[in-house]
């Protein structure tokens, strides 16, 4: 296996692709790498880490993260709870504008809400506001209700929430960027306003042909950000890049600035001395997956379980950790990730993350019995991820423990795939990360597993652990609260509504000509604090 394994990793190393002519950036401007936002940049619309890390640079909220995860108020002066968590009032810093001018006031946020739950807007974050109350009467597809009735605007710079269920920590998904206010102008022609976002934070797209798409987006340090936390730097140049291997070349050579969250496999073993005084290795909130939705054949009911369990049983994630990812990953034993406190090492019927082939082989004849296999299983993936390796010496291994053809589907970028896995056309097994929204185990299980998620890409729903999550969020303390999320991964472990992979450590690498670099919770910089000659 081991031979197996360096047959795909090596010739990885070999692959470079073109890339467009590169805009310039102008002094002080870093430049980072970045990938093709899906849609439009609309904040309830922006699923993924290519869209999502520009909006957050795009856009402030109510609450900021620490480079820790902790929050602190960012646009609201103050928060205030009732007793049991279901009812929070938030008063606003004045004098709060949008890059037209235009006020930020309780009604920036109260509508962008509305809109982002409002059924027939169909926004992929729309679940993120399932929690306040009336979102059963707005979001329904043909819903005439516009308007959450557990929103309730006091005056231009306070408004109330109302939940619909306990949620202490309510406040701690606030600094996402789906929970960021618009102007009114995105209300006018939201895809238009996506493709030109007018946001109110510490940057702005630059003048002209800011995003050219599939290329590049530029940003400027906005002058009139109202916020504590301002830009050290000029802007934020986005760079597309469709090898991530060519990324780490121009790093290497000092045409990028920074890579986040991950280098490539091919630069594990060597970014520490490459850059031994512009890197940082260590844990992060993510997770790595992938989802074998039950829409393929012989992957439904009783049959599809069985399915999963062997083929998750035919992985070797020490091997692959090991040798493709040289010690950066580490292999899963549940589903959330190695910084949000104590990972439950003890879910029950976490076995099957283990490596059993002869187990595996057992189930899949089992599977067999029920309705005989005669197919090919494919996992799909975006080439410009660096994903290939891994795939390859996943689809390997499942091929010498079952004895079937299995092997990689590449999607030239991540957003042709997002596109297919958005549209549910997709029609193999597909690669699945997560990066935390907010650190909470909570984030890590309902959006990607609740019943009707922002990102249950598989169509999972299961209401036995849908309602062990909201026990969980209701708990009266934390060991309430973790009993109950071990309930409901014991039922993901029985379902393996995705058969997770390994806990990716943040392994990035910046110029070292850059000052006061600091990597967040989320392994991302903060790329305000960075300074740039």
């Amino acid at each position: 296996m081991l031979a197996a394994l360096l047959a795909v990793l090596l010739p990885a190393a070999a692959l470079v692709s073109c890339t467009a002519e590169r805009r310039d950036a102008g002094p002080g401007v870093i430049i980072a790498y970045g990938s093709e936002p899906q849609n439009p940049l609309v904040t309830t619309n922006t699923n993924e880490s290519g869209g999502g890390d520009i909006l957050q640079n795009l856009y402030a909220g109510l609450v900021r993260y620490a480079p820790d995860g902790s929050i602190i108020n960012d646009h609201a002066e103050s928060i205030e709870a009732n007793d049991d968590g279901t009812e929070f009032r938030f008063r606003l810093k004045p004098g709060w504008t949008f890059t037209n001018g235009e006020p930020v006031t309780a009604h920036s946020y109260v509508d962008a809400w509305n809109y982002g739950a409002y059924g027939p807007n169909t926004q992929f974050q729309q679940s993120f506001f399932d929690l306040i109350e009336g979102y059963d009467e707005v979001s329904p597809a043909d819903s005439e209700v516009a308007e959450l009735r557990g929103l309730e605007v006091v005056d231009d710079l306070e408004f109330i929430v109302r939940l619909n269920r306990p949620e202490a920590t309510f406040p701690l998904r606030l600094g996402h960027a789906t929970y960021m206010p618009l102007p009114q102008v995105a209300f006018e022609d939201m895809a238009a306003f996506g493709e030109h976002p007018i946001g109110n934070g510490p940057y702005m797209l630059a003048e002209g042909d800011a995003w050219l798409h599939n290329n590049s987006l530029t940003t400027v340090a906005n002058p009139d950000f109202a916020g504590e936390h301002k830009p050290r730097n000029n802007g934020i140049l986005f760079r597309f890049y469709s090898d991530p291997d060519t990324a780490y070349a121009d790093l290497l050579s000092g045409r990028l600035d920074t890579i986040g969250s991950t280098v490539p496999p091919t630069a594990m073993a060597s970014f520490e001395t490459d850059f031994p005084e512009s890197s940082y290795n260590g844990p992060t909130a993510s997770s790595q997956a992938f989802i074998i939705p039950e829409w393929l054949p012989h992957f439904a009911g009783e049959e599809g379980r069985l399915r999963r369990a062997a083929i998750s049983l035919s992985i070797d994630r020490g091997l692959i950790t090991d040798k493709i990812f040289f010690g950066t990953r580490t292999p899963a034993v549940e589903f959330t990730a190695l910084t949000l406190g104590d990972v439950d090492a003890d879910v029950p019927g976490n076995e099957v993350l283990g490596h059993d082939p002869e187990r595996a082989r057992r189930l899949w004849a089992e599977a067999d019995a029920i309705s005989a296999w005669d197919g090919v299983f494919e996992i799909s993936y975006n080439a410009d991820g660096g994903h290939q390796p891994w795939v390859e010496a996943v689809a390997n291994m499942v091929h010498d423990t079952l004895g079937i053809e299995a092997h990689g589907r590449a999607y030239p970028t991540f957003k042709q795939l997002r596109d297919e896995v958005s549209g549910r056309s997709i029609d193999t097994a597909f690669r699945s990360g997560w990066l935390g929204d907010w650190p909470s185990v909570n984030n890590f299980l309902e959006p990607l597993y609740g019943s009707g998620g922002a990102s249950n890409d598989g169509d999972y729903a299961n209401p036995e652990f849908d309602a062990l999550l909201d026990r969980a969020a209701a708990a009266p303390d934390t060991g309430a609260a973790a009993a109950a999320y071990r309930d409901a991964q014991a039922i993901l472990m029985r379902d393996l509504p995705a058969i997770p992979l390994w806990y990716p450590n943040a392994s990035v690498a910046w110029n070292p000509e850059l000052r006061g670099v600091e990597i967040m919770w989320n392994a991302y910089p903060d790329y305000r604090v960075i300074e740039k000659d």
